[in-house]
């Protein structure tokens, strides 16, 4: 198996590897030190089985059956299907996820710390993935910037890009507010964090799910949100994925910065994601 960093940034791909190498111990130790140093890998084109998957992911740590069970894969609860398609009347799976810049699932307490996709249908003409190194972002903070973060924390929620449900309707806008501040309410998260594999630190939250960071007034907020835009989304520390048939992409939660980009009308797109907890 080799390993080729993709950017000088985030990424390593992965070459020579395929399901059965990767039941070796030595070959998914390197695998697993490669996703723990480069924050995400690629290995294009590896033919696996939803049940390899989630025995794949097994090695890593525990697989987390997704929270809303009418978007899991009808035989293995632990994959939850992002798709576009339907089949007899009814969606494969969940559409348009994570389409806006992201590290996932800040606005819970203790976010899974891996997530891994499988590409079981996926176009090559679009519904890429952007990618972004939050360890990057930090670094690139303006000076001043990183002292004004320094030992805060932030509130994280999902009310930006909280879906509206059939049984919202008729809610007044603080009705509305008022329900997601009981189901969902906002979590608290040290702005920046150090991983535990590299000791590098890293810029935890992105904007639109980052409520506000503690201490700071509305202007200081709104002038640290565009801020955070401009840099996870300068296109230049920026790779893009583009899926080709069967690619399986493993990312650290916590320090990969991520949005799917739109799949052209017409065009099916059907990935199965797991996550993963550890500990």
């Amino acid at each position: 198996m080799a390993v080729e960093p993709i950017t000088e940034f985030i990424g390593a791909e992965l070459t020579g590897v395929g399901y059965a190498d990767l039941e070796r111990d030595d070959v998914f130790g390197e695998f697993l030190d490669a996703l723990n140093q480069h924050e995400l890998v690629i290995v294009r084109g590896i033919e696996l089985t939803p049940r390899e998957q989630v025995e794949l992911a097994s090695r890593i740590g525990t697989p987390v059956p997704f929270v809303l069970e009418r978007y899991r894969h009808p035989e293995i609860k632990e994959i939850m299907i992002s798709s576009n398609e339907v089949r007899d009347n009814r969606p494969v799976g969940v559409a348009r996820v994570g389409n806006f810049w992201h590290q996932d699932s800040t606005f819970v307490a203790d976010p899974a710390p891996y997530t891994m996709l499988h590409g079981v249908n996926v176009p090559g003409t679009s519904g890429h993935t952007l990618f972004a190194s939050a360890v990057d972002v930090y670094e690139r903070l303006p000076e001043e910037w990183k002292q004004k973060i320094a030992g805060r924390t932030a509130l994280h929620s999902v009310a930006k890009r909280l879906r509206i449900r059939e049984d919202h309707v008729g809610l007044s806008v603080a009705e509305l507010k008022a329900w997601i501040d009981h189901h969902h309410p906002k979590v608290e998260h040290p702005l920046v964090q150090t991983d535990p594999h590299t000791g590098r630190e890293f810029l935890y939250g992105a904007p639109e799910y980052l409520d506000s960071v503690i201490g700071f007034d509305h202007n200081e907020n709104a002038a640290f949100f565009d801020l955070l835009d401009e840099l996870i989304q300068d296109e230049k520390r920026v790779y893009e994925h583009r899926w080709t048939r069967h690619d399986l992409v493993v990312w650290k939660t916590r320090t990969t910065l991520h949005a799917a980009t739109d799949v052209e009308p017409g065009v099916g797109r059907t990935v199965h994601r797991v996550s993963i907890e550890v500990g």
